[in-house]
């Protein structure tokens, strides 16, 4: 039998962090494991985390996917890390957490974000010189934030990490970052993939950050070998390298066979995002695409939508439904939810640009108010979001034969054909659900074949090992089609009114 070739894949997103081992001569994930963290939150949009909780969570979730595969850690070739985009973790010089993570969620930074636009010249201005428009998630507002409100921690800042950076830190020591992760912090140009030292200096003239930013590698290049004493605390070889890692929508790319143009991947998590690869940095002028790049050498053209399954989960437990009664309830109501429309803004929206909304409820009558019609309607409410933000990628040029859907709500039979109705394109599921932890372990592979001189194409290892589920595959029917084309209409209707 042919020797295995083992790697570990880990994602480490907002509720948990997710490991698989992955064979990539077989293209067979052999194990998984997961361990949850949990959420600061506060008044003002406070959205943070405690980073030991990362570092407990990879551990734990190592050692059970280690267990599942029955393989022995020693065998394990490189490890490839996820992490959730636009974090901040302030280091001191020891390499030591100066305060909890700024999140992606958290939007506590506003004002700030508000100001670094305003230097910019708004949003255009914001295109125009980094090829991205700043949002309140992203890094480079939590940093001023972090100034205005911690003068005493900004003044011992010295690294400047994203949560991905931060746990490859934690594995071997080095400090630095890859465009596709780099892209979202607001201080990075995607069109020359260089950081916008300029902008850092306007919020520090004292240099200070310029001084703590990592240096940046590219995709295929590793960070470097294990540490020894991590090794033996993960029960993993020491001679295993680490790949450079990159965001959860790059490595999600990777690990759905995203990495030529034509492909869309749909992501059904906490959040929606929806992204294609392009091979040109064509930045669109629309300031909700964030045209980032890639983790596999190109960009990746992005929308993120603030309400997905934070948004479905609300109203489950509102009616306390497990997730079959949910989905029997949102199979049972017509297309249209029989004119109930909900704005399902709970955390405020990124796409459409409205930071400040609420969540509502339209079209109420007397004898539409039923379980099933909320059901349908908050599933529908968050599905339009993605279809508003997958037109704007069409107008960017990108074309889609089929969407490959990710994430919890993929899992969902009902919302795969609403997806496909209101997006009036077939879709389709990866094998493997945990796509962000795959596509770290098929990146650490590519990077390992690299480093080790036998260097294989990406596109062969996601060939061999991105599986799609033909079970899953869900086709538009053109009645459903027109049906929910209305239902949208309706529902821009009712966004434009906010």
């Amino acid at each position: 039998m042919a020797k295995q070739q083992l790697f570990l894949g880990i994602d480490c997103g907002t509720q948990g962090t997710k490991a698989i081992v992955l064979d990539a001569r077989s293209g067979q994930v052999l194990g998984q494991g997961a361990a949850a963290h949990t959420l600061i939150s506060g008044a003002n949009g406070r959205r943070e985390q405690d980073t030991s909780q990362w570092l407990e969570a990879f551990t734990l979730a190592t050692r059970d996917a280690l267990l599942t595969a029955s393989v022995d850690g020693q065998h394990i070739l490189g490890i490839g890390v996820s992490g959730q985009q636009h974090g901040l973790v302030l280091l001191d010089d020891h390499g030591l957490p100066l305060r909890p993570a700024k999140l992606w969620c958290d939007t506590e930074s506003t004002a700030e974000n508000d100001q670094l636009l305003t230097h910019l010249r708004g949003e255009n201005g914001s295109l125009a010189r980094l090829g991205v428009v700043i949002a309140p998630g992203y890094t480079v507002s939590k940093l001023l934030w972090s100034k205005n409100h911690h003068p005493d921690v900004f003044a011992r800042i010295a690294h400047i990490l994203l949560p991905h950076d931060y746990l490859n830190f934690w594995l071997t020591g080095r400090a630095c970052s890859e465009y596709g992760d780099a892209s979202g912090t607001g201080y990075f140009n995607v069109r020359n993939r260089q950081w916008d030292l300029e902008l850092l200096r306007h919020i520090d003239p004292g240099g200070r950050l310029q001084a703590a930013l990592p240096e940046l590698i590219d995709a295929q290049q590793a960070v470097g070998t294990i540490l020894p004493d991590i090794a033996a605390h993960l029960g993993i070889n020491p001679r295993a390298r680490v790949s450079s890692g990159g965001g959860d929508n790059m490595m999600g790319a990777i690990g759905t066979g995203n990495i030529r143009p034509g492909a869309i991947t749909m992501s059904l998590g906490s959040s929606g995002t929806v992204y294609a690869y392009a091979d040109q940095p064509t930045v669109s002028p629309d300031a909700s695409v964030a045209t980032f790049c890639s983790s596999s050498g190109g960009w990746l053209p992005l929308i993120c939508t603030m309400n997905l399954t934070n948004a479905t989960g609300v109203i489950r437990e509102l009616f306390d439904l497990d997730i079959d009664t949910f989905n029997h309830r949102v199979a049972q109501a017509p297309i249209g939810a029989e004119g109930v429309c909900m704005l399902p803004f709970f955390n405020g929206e990124r796409v459409p640009a409205l930071p400040h909304a609420t969540g509502s409820l339209q079209g109420l009558t007397m004898t539409n108010l039923t379980q099933a019609n909320l059901c349908r309607a908050v599933v529908e409410g968050t599905t339009f979001g993605l279809r508003y933000g997958l037109d704007l990628l069409r107008h960017n040029g990108l074309q889609s034969r089929s969407i490959c859907l990710i994430g919890g709500g993929s899992k969902s039979a009902a919302w795969r054909q609403i997806v496909a109705d209101i997006m009036n394109t077939p879709v389709i599921c990866t094998e493997q659900s945990e796509a962000a932890a795959l596509g770290a372990a098929i990146q650490a592979a590519w990077c390992v074949s690299r480093e080790d001189g036998r260097e294989e194409s990406l596109a062969q290892l996601c060939e061999r090992c991105v599986k799609l589920d033909p079970a899953s595959e869900t086709r538009p029917i053109p009645d459903n089609v027109a049906a929910c084309q209305q239902a949208y209409e309706r529902y821009q209707q009712h966004v434009a009114t906010l």
